[in-house]
């Protein structure tokens, strides 16, 4: 597997997943921090995509168009950010974040944590 990037969009397995957590294969994009990518941290922090937005979180989403190898239009559930084990992260990066995306999720993951 390649060096991961933050604001790569790879697919990870989630499952098992508990409650209301958002579960089963699919893709998330990665908000660690370079500095904590380089040195193969065991834990990442993500946020999983998905093709459904809940009206509800409407603040916090951001939709993301289809690139490269990511081919629907997509939703960041900044809600759902969370650390998981590298090894829940399977094979290449499929596509990358503009920096205006990755900027807006930070902003909504800050509101989401009162900042």
């Amino acid at each position: 597997m390649e060096q991961l990037s933050r604001g790569g969009i790879y697919v990870a397995r989630l499952d098992p997943a508990k409650g209301a957590e958002i579960g089963k294969l699919r893709p998330v994009a990665m908000l660690s921090a370079r500095e904590v990518l380089q040195v193969d941290s065991p834990l990442l922090f993500i946020f999983p995509l998905s093709s459904r937005s809940d009206s509800a979180f409407d603040t916090l989403h951001v939709t993301l168009p289809p690139r490269d190898g990511f081919k629907v239009k997509s939703y960041a559930l900044v809600e759902h950010c969370r650390a998981v084990s590298r090894g829940r992260v399977l094979g290449d990066r499929i596509a990358l974040l503009t920096q205006e995306e990755l900027a807006a999720i930070l902003h909504r993951l800050q509101r989401l944590v009162g900042l």
